[in-house]
């Protein structure tokens, strides 16, 4: 039986799902989101919220207070595309040129809106309501910039959530994990100077192009010989640039690392390891080594207690069999890490299908399951008044 929240959702989802579309004809990249953040910021002031722009750079935030209860619950969407060329016929099919919603952070924004409007018009809480809509989660720290501006400050809550859709795991399906959820991600480009020169004369150069080479395979042995197996680490060296022509030798080559962990040890083990290395295959290889280590975002770790909270939410909304406790932990990235670092709370997913056409974020072909605006939408409500329950709680719609 579908629980009386969902349906009731479900009722008034199209509403969403035209948003949701409208806001995936006009992406918006990393602090540019300002026609998506517009489109926020009305709604939710004519639904009742009190509303400040321009948290952060782009950032929204709507508060809505109900009864006298002190606790306070913050809940976080993210509102910005990526710089990818659409592949689809759809007709909500991107309007800009090379820009694209490839991660489904429109559906996010629209299953919050979907939920803020049905609590401001149906109640059943007590407490305050915090909604956070970010810009920049793509690379730019947007959780950061919103913090730095002081949204805890002026927006204290006692506990933070967020929602990720996920291809590949079953439409409408909640997936939850304790402690490490998801990898800190860091960045590192090594530059090897060497001595350039003909390469009919190789005795006459130093070259760092064969130093590169081996330091590349040498990297990957960080991950095989120096980290605990039963930890997770990836060192990828996604880009290797150098020279121009078969006969010169150049004078340097550059490579581009990414360099993820679900573990803070094991991030510093990582960077320092990586550091030796590339200093140690330069000197065998009579070049000098130069490295640009830049730190991303952090591992992102769930609150136990706020992760079972949530779970048992979720299994009340959809039902045990479409509720995951143990998901598996992700090495992607995601800055509500920072968040999490401030306040206790929890990062869910919530499946966008597992079929043949399904295709993962970050892909030209991507596009967010509208059945989820209801659902998703749903799940907020439900978070909402079992975080803030009502002395006389019994909205059900």
């Amino acid at each position: 039986m579908t629980h009386p929240v969902l349906a009731a959702m479900q009722r008034d989802a199209a509403e969403f799902v035209a948003i949701r579309r409208q806001i995936h004809r006009h992406p918006e990249l990393a602090f540019d989101e300002h026609r998506t953040a517009a489109l926020v910021a009305d709604h939710l002031e004519a639904w009742g919220y009190a509303v400040e722009r321009g948290v952060g750079g782009t950032g929204v935030v709507g508060v809505l207070r109900r009864g006298t209860s002190p606790r306070r619950l913050g809940l976080r969407a993210d509102m910005d595309a990526l710089p990818i060329d659409e592949a689809s016929d759809r007709p909500w099919k991107s309007q800009r040129a090379g820009l694209m919603h490839a991660c489904g952070h429109d559906g996010h924004t629209a299953m919050l809106l979907a939920a803020a409007k049905h609590l401001a018009e149906h109640g059943g809480f007590d407490g305050t309501l915090v909604l956070i809509f970010q810009p920049a989660e793509e690379g730019g720290g947007g959780a950061l910039r919103m913090m730095a501006d002081g949204l805890f400050e002026r927006h204290p809550v006692d506990a933070v959530f967020a929602m990720h859709n996920m291809p590949g795991v079953p439409l409408g399906h909640l997936w939850l994990r304790a402690g490490a959820a998801m990898a800190s991600s860091d960045y590192a480009t090594i530059t090897l100077h060497g001595t350039g020169g003909h390469g009919a004369m190789p005795h006459r150069a130093a070259d760092p192009v064969v130093a590169a080479a081996s330091l590349v395979m040498a990297l990957q042995t960080i991950v095989s010989r120096n980290v605990d197996p039963q930890h997770t680490a990836v060192v990828t060296v996604g880009a290797l640039h150098a020279g121009e022509a078969n006969n010169v030798i150049p004078h340097t080559a550059r490579l581009e690392l990414s360099v993820r962990a679900l573990d803070a040890g094991v991030r510093r083990l990582l960077e320092a390891r990586i550091r030796e290395l590339a200093d140690a295959q330069a000197t065998s290889f009579g070049v000098r080594a130069e490295v640009d280590w830049r730190r991303g975002y952090a591992v992102l770790v769930n609150d136990a207690a706020q992760t079972a909270f949530a779970a048992g939410v979720a299994e009340e909304l959809v039902g045990p069999g479409h509720v995951r406790r143990d998901a598996p932990a992700l090495t992607g990235s995601e800055d509500f890490a920072f968040m999490l670092e401030r306040v206790p709370g929890s990062y869910l997913l919530i499946g966008n299908g597992d079929g043949p056409g399904s295709c993962m974020v970050h892909h030209p072909g991507y596009d967010f399951a509208d059945d989820n605006v209801a659902v998703g939408g749903a799940y907020w409500v439900l978070l909402a008044r079992r975080f803030l329950p009502a002395a006389d709680a019994c909205a059900t719609g």
